[in-house]
């Protein structure tokens, strides 16, 4: 499978209603801060131990985005890799491809927000852990936040992940795996790249921005589950279906 080119003028039914959810979505999410209702934080999945966490934000954080830049970035990659993969798989398969990917990113995130927020809060007073726990979201609605470590405890607590982000780097790994050596041209610098390097470049940056905390709010780990979970989703599908890839 190295040199399937689907037509560009091809959306594949999955890939294309992907699409049109989430531009709904970001609509109504506009219409509704109209009305101070804000889905951001009532879709997008919150901290296990927020008060705010619900199981369903498992699924509905990948259909919202924290606006048009954000999902226009995940739509592009959607179409771009994600109407090869569909073509190639079927709508089946892409559309349990795509859901495990970002369900498993969610929860993988989740995990190592988990761990991070036990190893700060047993760095801090339990008396502070809960002012925090009180106070903190009152304060981030206000555009103040404490600093240093219970900013951070807050900030995990109390920010909501939304995005497709975990499920496209899901797609991103499957394109890689699948189409390894095919040409991809990079924006900056514009030069030519195998999908294979590019899929390991950009996992590496993902891994050393996680780590480093750099990126700001990027939910940097969800991107690393996503593409986690679509490695083991293919080495599944490979060694139980002849001829898979």
């Amino acid at each position: 499978m190295q040199n399937f080119r689907p037509s560009i003028n091809t959306i594949p039914p999955v890939v294309k209603n992907l699409i049109i959810i989430n531009v709904i979505m970001l609509f109504i999410t506009f219409v509704m801060n109209l009305k101070g209702i804000d889905l951001n934080n009532i879709l997008g999945l919150h901290y296990i131990g927020s008060p705010e966490f619900k199981p369903y934000q498992l699924v509905t954080h990948m259909f919202m985005h924290g606006g048009l830049m954000h999902l226009a970035f995940n739509m592009f990659a959607l179409w771009m890799f994600g109407r090869v993969l569909e073509s190639v798989w079927g709508p089946k398969r892409f559309f349990i491809f795509y859901f495990v990917t970002g369900l498993g990113a969610a929860v993988f995130y989740s995990f190592v927000n988990y761990i991070e927020f036990q190893y700060i809060a047993a760095k801090l007073s339990p008396e502070t852990v809960q002012m925090v726990m009180n106070s903190g979201a009152e304060l981030l609605n206000q555009g103040q936040n404490y600093v240093d470590s219970p900013g951070k405890l807050n900030l995990i607590l109390n920010t909501p992940t939304v995005g497709a982000s975990g499920a496209v780097f899901g797609i991103l790994l499957g394109f890689g795996m699948l189409f390894p050596n095919t040409q991809l041209m990079l924006l900056f610098p514009p030069i030519p790249i195998k999908a294979k390097y590019f899929v390991m470049g950009y996992g590496a940056i993902e891994l050393f921005s996680g780590i480093t905390g750099m990126g700001g709010n990027i939910a940097h780990f969800a991107h690393l589950g996503g593409m986690l979970f679509g490695f083991i989703m293919i080495k599944y599908w490979n060694s139980t279906t002849r001829n898979f890839y």
